[in-house]
C-alpha cells in the first residue's frame, strides 16, 4: 500500500485530500506545518509527498529543500501562486509537479498516480512482484511462475495500473484514461473484455485469480 503525506496547514483541505486518497485505498498522513512534517518523515517512510507552498513557520520551500537533502520521495506542490517563475524555481528545487489552487481532487489523483507510477520504474530493481506474479518494468514483461505472459499494449498497461497499486480498486473509468491515455467514453465493454483475455490468458498458466471484480466499482488485485 502506497503511503502519502499530506502537508496543508488548511484543515478543510487537508481533510478533503485525506479522505479521497484514504477512500482510493492509499496510506495517509496529515502534517499541518513544515517542522511536522520533517518530523513524520523521520520516523516514517512515504511514497508521495502533497505539500503546501504557504506554511506557518517554516515555508514550503523551505521543508522542499530539506525533504531534497535527505530523499527522493516525489513531491507535488500545491500553491496559490501561480507566476512561471514561482513554478520553475520550485521545480529546481526539486519538486516533481506543481498544482494551482483552487484544483480538483480527481487532477491531483491522476498526477499522484503518475508520480508513483515513475519513481516505482525509476527504482533500482526494476521488478514488481505479487505472489508468483513478476512484471520487470523496464521489459515491459510480465511472467507467472517464470512463464511469460503474452498482453497486448493495452492489457499491459491494464496490468501495469492494477500491479503499481495492489490493493486498491480502479474503475473501469480509470482503468480506460489510464490504458488508453483517452477519455472515458461512457458505459462499453472495452474494459470487461481486456479484461477478461487478461484472464483466460492467466488461467492458461494458472489457477489462481489474480483480478478481481468489485461489484458496481471496478477492479482490482485479488487479496491472494
Amino acid at each position: 500500500m502506497d503511503r502519502i503525506l499530506i502537508v496543508e496547514d488548511d484543515n478543510n483541505i487537508n481533510q478533503m485530500v485525506y479522505e479521497m486518497f484514504n477512500k482510493c485505498g492509499y496510506k495517509c498522513t496529515s502534517a499541518f506545518s513544515g517542522t511536522e512534517a520533517l518530523l513524520r518523515m523521520e520516523n516514517s517512510n512515504f511514497d508521495l509527498i502533497i505539500l503546501d507552498l504557504m506554511l506557518p513557520g517554516m515555508p514550503g520551500d523551505e521543508v522542499l529543500k530539506n525533504i531534497r537533502e535527505k530523499s527522493k520521495v516525489p513531491v507535488i506542490v500545491l500553491s496559490a501562486k501561480d507566476e512561471l517563475d514561482t513554478k520553475v524555481d520550485l521545480l529546481k528545487l526539486g519538486a516533481n509537479d506543481y498544482m494551482t489552487k483552487p484544483f480538483a481532487l480527481k487532477e491531483l489523483e491522476a498526477r499522484a498516480l503518475v508520480q508513483l507510477r515513475d519513481s516505482k520504474e525509476n527504482s533500482q530493481d526494476g521488478i514488481i512482484e505479487f505472489n508468483n506474479l513478476k512484471y520487470d518494468i523496464q521489459k515491459k514483461q510480465v511472467t507467472i511462475d517464470g512463464q511469460s505472459l503474452s498482453l497486448t499494449v493495452h492489457e499491459l498497461k491494464i496490468m501495469e495500473l492494477l500491479l503499481h497499486h495492489p490493493g486498491r480498486v480502479f474503475s473501469k473509468n480509470e482503468i480506460y484514461e489510464y490504458a488508453w491515455d483517452d477519455y472515458y467514453i461512457g458505459e462499453d465493454k472495452t474494459i470487461n473484455v481486456h479484461i477478461s483475455n487478461i484472464r483466460q490468458k492467466i488461467k492458461k498458466i494458472t489457477d489462481t485469480e489474480y483480478i478481481e471484480t468489485v461489484w458496481g466499482l471496478g477492479f482490482k488485485f485479488a487479496s491472494l
